[in-house]
């Protein structure tokens, strides 16, 4: 950072700390008298103040001499939802930003230079830090071996449960155990939508892509188009679509970020996207890369955001890493983190949902690392529903069906906002029952052996 960046930063951040201490907003008078230690001339503080209030981090009332400045959303929250995912400050700016009314955000269009100015050999999204603590989350016992082995052994798990949470993602509403039974046996939600199944097995086909042919794929078209081919199979108004580069402008729903239109742009940028992608060494800082930029150039119809979460595990699982499954990463923090990529070209956000997402997957892949983790507080809070409900249903060797309607019935008993957590917390518990691990349940080896012939049926 140069000399007079550095210190505009520092004077910038004295401001908003001013701010803070004036509810009502405070006069260019009060800011100066108030914000201790910053050394400013009068006419500098009016520029940082209008820097602040173009970014939408300030807004005035009153006129001419009778200005106040007001700091928008002082109080911003260091964590969202029962999730408990940590913001950093940067972060939680940009979340205040983004969650403004969007007539007060203002329009941007497509910034070539924010892709441009990537320079693998010099730029890195992830510092050193946060690489090694990936590195350390995502480590296997075979990483020397093929690429594509880890996800070779994992591949039943890793297709239900990418396929969920990358389709929960997009707004899809069926639940675990209705993605397990659709994957694994065909069978159809009957109280769902055909495009809700269509998207969970288009998820299935092209995870089988992924990991079946990991000597042939890579950040190349061939891969990222049969990718985008795969996901969007049978759900685009223009069947030829897939797999094709995008032709027409698009917009982005509740968004004031209007995409690339002119297609010869989109073609270009999309190649020089692979190439700075291939350039990257650091296979975190290659996922990651992949879920900020493909989603920001928008080089398809539509079903971005899916292919850039699935090409952000091409890499992890080349080099036999655990996989990134998107476990239990929130809905709204996911869009939001996305927003300040496509209306600020802020990546802050979205690198933390990127980083809580990855140790949340890691731990979930790695049994032997489970117990280092933090303990579920949600599961925590339901521990005696969760082993009641689950004891119920192995003594009565419930099949799939009659198990879910045990669980929805019980979730309707509980709060509404902790019901879908709670479905999700018993039927990713089902799904992990095996013969070594069933005893904390209290039923017998018979009991368990029975349930588990009805529930392969």
């Amino acid at each position: 950072m140069k000399k007079e960046d550095a210190q505009a930063h520092v004077q910038l951040e004295h401001i908003k700390s001013a701010l803070t201490k004036f509810k009502d907003g405070a006069s260019i008078e009060e800011i100066l008298a108030a914000a201790s230690g910053l050394q400013i001339e009068m006419r500098t503080l009016q520029r940082r103040l209008a820097l602040l209030q173009k970014k939408g981090i300030v807004r005035t009332s009153g006129k001419t001499r009778s200005t106040r400045y007001h700091l928008v959303f002082p109080d911003q929250p260091q964590q969202t939802n029962d999730t408990l995912i940590p913001l950093s400050p940067q972060a939680q700016e940009t979340r205040a930003l983004i969650m403004q009314p969007i007539a007060h955000r203002r329009p941007v269009s497509y910034n070539i230079d924010f892709l441009a100015s990537y320079q693998p050999q010099t730029n890195s999204y992830l510092t050193e830090i946060e690489k090694n603590k990936l590195a350390e989350l995502g480590k296997t016992t075979i990483q020397n071996q093929a690429a594509g082995t880890y996800a070779k052994e994992i591949l039943q798990r890793l297709l239900i449960d990418l396929s969920w949470n990358s389709s929960r993602l997009e707004g899809n509403t069926y639940s675990l155990l209705d993605t397990q039974r659709l994957i694994s046996q065909g069978e159809l939600a009957g109280n769902r939508s055909a495009a809700e199944a269509q998207m969970i097995l288009n998820h299935k086909d092209a995870i089988e892509f992924i990991v079946r042919s990991a000597d042939e794929t890579g950040f190349n078209r061939y891969t990222l188009t049969n990718l985008h081919a795969l996901l969007s199979n049978n759900l685009l108004a223009d069947p030829a679509a897939s797999g094709r580069m995008r032709t027409f402008g698009v917009g982005i729903t509740n968004s004031v970020y209007i995409p690339l239109s002119i297609p010869q742009q989109i073609e270009e940028l999309f190649d020089l996207m692979l190439t700075k992608a291939n350039e990257i060494e650091n296979p975190f800082e290659q996922a990651f890369f992949i879920m900020v930029h493909l989603p920001y150039l928008q080089p398809f119809d539509d079903v971005n955001k899916r292919v850039s979460r699935l090409a952000a595990n091409i890499p992890l699982n080349k080099n036999n890493l655990a996989p990134l499954a998107f476990v239990d990463v929130p809905n709204d923090l996911y869009i939001q983190g996305m927003l300040g990529v496509y209306e600020l070209n802020r990546i802050d956000l979205l690198k933390d949902v990127f980083m809580w997402a990855y140790e949340r997957s890691a731990l979930r892949y790695a049994a032997l690392r489970q117990s280092l983790g933090e303990p579920d507080p949600f599961r925590l809070k339901y521990r005696d529903e969760i082993r009641t409900l689950i004891t119920t249903i192995l003594s009565q060797a419930m099949a799939q069906v009659e198990a879910g309607q045990a669980i929805e019935l019980k979730a309707n008993e509980l709060p509404q906002n902790d019901r879908s957590k709670f479905i999700e917390a018993v039927e990713t518990e089902l799904l992990s029952l095996h013969p070594g691990n069933f005893a904390r349940y209290w039923v017998s080896p018979a009991q368990f052996a029975k349930w588990q012939e009805a529930w392969k049926k």
